[in-house]
């Protein structure tokens, strides 16, 4: 019933002004021609007709001014009361102009503040394993949203460093399969040759060393959610064992006859260019369009620079020694390009931490370097480059 009564209440706001503003006009029309009768004939009716058009066009305008004035007051206490909390951002030109000329335009400033404001919360609430505020951060927070509630395929892509594991966490937190398994496995961390016994079991006496049955992770993560880091490294032969399991949720253990079916949901992240490695021939071309259902692209930390405050913070709180950032030392870390991301800042801040002894990372305590700078400074003391930093 409340809900009921609130969805009229909102419809009937929205021909209030057009019924009020009609209802007047008739009004004035029909008076308008009774003075009209009244003062036909009349020596002084033009006299009389003058002051009732006065009258009306003053009457008019007095009623439309009430009206707005019922309608946007609610607006504009809400506006004075935004602007005065402190977590609302003060506009840069606010010294010089602290009341913009269209109040209009003012009103949509403040309404499009206090939605980033609030989304921002939002990021905050959903994702406190994520650091980021930035736009690009909060539109991928709403394309895990929507996606996280599907059993779609998701395909993670970005540089190294740039946190592709805690999204495909938090994929899986905001799933319906949340209270399922969640296995993990990285691709270039299992040797090739045990790779897929990793990924599918193995029977007894499937080769040597097999001395017993194992569960693959295919298995393990049965009815949940299973995420293949670094697929860009899997080997040929795998990947189309990888395609039938993607396509028929079904697969042998090595050494075995028995078909085993699976209900599982599939997330992927690579730090390659799977359609370029597609054009050389190092992957399969049906396996990246089973993969590619629905696509989520990192930014490199380079491209978020705002949230570099943000992160810093989170990660000196983590640090054994307390310390703070200079001024300095935070417009050093904002200019870097970041080769290696959120990795990479990190351990340049931990380091920062052990170097500094009064608690405050200077400058000097950062040595930042990237990569072409490394590599001339090899060359200049002899030394061959060594592929830059990782």
């Amino acid at each position: 019933m409340r809900r009921k009564w609130k969805k009229q209440f909102q419809i009937s706001l929205y021909i209030l002004v057009p019924f009020i503003s009609s209802g007047v006009a008739l009004i004035w029309v029909l008076l308008t021609d009774q003075v009209v009768t009244s003062l036909h004939g009349s020596k002084s009716a033009n006299h009389y007709f003058a002051l009732w058009q006065i009258a009306v066009v003053v009457l008019t305008y007095l009623t439309s001014l009430f009206v707005t004035w019922l309608i946007l007051n609610p607006v504009s206490r809400f506006i004075k009361q935004a602007e005065s909390l402190p977590v609302y951002p003060a506009p840069p030109a606010a010294k010089e102009n602290p009341e913009p000329a269209d109040a209009i335009a003012h009103y949509s400033r403040v309404f499009d503040q206090i939605t980033s404001i609030l989304s921002k919360v939002e990021a905050k609430e959903l994702f406190p394993g994520i650091i980021g505020q930035c736009a690009r951060m909060r539109g991928i927070f709403s394309q895990i949203l929507k996606v996280a509630r599907t059993d779609s395929t998701v395909l993670i892509s970005g540089e190294s460093g740039t946190g592709k594991e805690l999204v495909a966490t938090s994929l899986f937190e905001h799933s319906g399969r949340r209270d399922k398994p969640f296995i993990k496995l990285n691709c270039v961390a299992i040797p090739e040759g045990l790779l897929e016994s990793e990924l599918f079991g193995h029977e007894k006496g499937a080769f040597t060393g097999a001395t017993s049955q194992k569960i693959g992770k295919f298995e393990l993560a049965n009815r949940g959610t299973i995420f293949l880091d670094e697929i860009g490294d899997m080997p040929l032969s795998t990947q189309a064992k990888l395609l039938r399991v993607l396509q028929e949720k079904e697969f042998e253990r090595v050494g075995g006859n028995q078909t085993i079916r699976v209900d599982v949901r599939f997330i992927a992240a690579t730090n390659k260019n799977l359609m370029d490695m597609v054009r050389q021939g190092t992957f399969r071309e049906d396996l990246y369009y089973r993969l590619n259902v629905f696509s989520i692209l990192l930014p490199p930390l380079r491209d978020r620079r705002e949230d570099i405050p943000l992160l810093a913070a989170h990660f000196l709180e983590q640090t054994d020694r307390p310390a703070k950032l200079s001024p300095e030392s935070l417009q050093v870390l904002t200019a870097h390009d970041w080769p290696g991301n959120i990795r990479e800042l990190r351990n340049a801040l931990e380091r920062a931490a052990v170097l500094t002894d009064s608690g405050t990372i200077e400058p000097s305590h950062l040595a930042l370097r990237n990569p072409s700078d490394l590599s001339k400074a090899l060359v200049h003391e002899g030394e061959a480059p060594s592929g830059g930093i990782d």
